[in-house]
């Protein structure tokens, strides 16, 4: 498995396609082969790329390539032309972004929340989220899926935030802060636990909940497989293991 940009694996299968020759007739019809591109929400990184080791695993003859980015900025890539074979987002609106090149219907495979998390020792003494109006925050830009939940949650609980930066994907967020960069972030509950004793969590009543969906971009028989695995219960089990709730 290998994890790239977008673009940097849109040049890998060039290549390939340039030196690939007809295949030959094969003793194992039935075994899976071939590769494919998974363009993938930054938050699932973890959980995917378990997934995709035991996907492999299970099948020697698949190489799976792992394009992972926020949800927006993936589909801008994938709709000026990036390849993809699968693509997973952390929200149902980016996925309706891209719904026209979707190749099979969307299914629903896990969901998320967010979470405050700030550095060691909590300096600023954050408790709740009434106290992220007067700190140094960070969260995610609203066009990707966790600044629309950011946004819901700030106008649930009648709070005017006012961040120092808005970024990219949630990992960004959680950089600032692991890097002393920001009194506080807001990430979800499944980056929080990732990063371990890097940054301290509090929770708060939560508004918003972000479905995740995932859809076939081809009609690539592995994508398929892809996606029948992260949907069956041992990819079920895998992104239980990092936090994610059911759909």
């Amino acid at each position: 498995m290998r994890i790239r940009s977008l673009a940097a694996a849109g040049l890998a299968l060039l290549a390939l396609a340039g030196c690939s020759t007809s295949p030959g007739p094969s003793s194992s019809p039935a075994r899976l082969e071939g590769t494919a591109t998974i363009a993938a929400a930054a938050s699932l990184q973890n959980a995917f790329t378990e997934i995709g080791d035991r996907f492999e695993d299970e099948h020697p003859g698949v190489t799976l390539e792992f394009a992972f980015a926020g949800s927006s900025a993936l589909v801008a890539q994938l709709q000026e032309g990036a390849p993809g074979d699968v693509f997973a987002s952390a929200d149902v609106a980016n996925m309706d972004e891209a719904a026209e090149l979707l190749a099979s219907e969307p299914e629903r495979f896990a969901s998320n929340t967010l979470t405050i998390v700030t550095p060691p020792g909590n300096p600023a003494g954050i408790e709740t989220f009434a106290d992220l109006a007067s700190a140094r925050l960070v969260v995610c830009a609203e066009q990707v899926p966790c600044g629309a939940a950011t946004a819901s949650e700030a106008t649930a609980a009648g709070v005017a935030l006012s961040p120092a930066s808005e970024e990219q994907s949630v990992t960004d967020v959680l950089g600032r802060v692991t890097s002393g960069e920001a009194d506080a972030g807001l990430v979800y509950v499944t980056d929080a636990e990732a990063a371990g004793d890097a940054v301290e969590r509090i929770d708060f009543d939560t508004t918003v909940v972000n479905e995740y969906p995932i859809a076939a971009l081809t009609d690539s028989e592995v994508a398929a497989a892809f996606i029948a695995f992260v949907l069956g219960d041992e990819g079920r089990a895998v992104l239980a293991s990092y936090g994610f709730g059911a759909p």
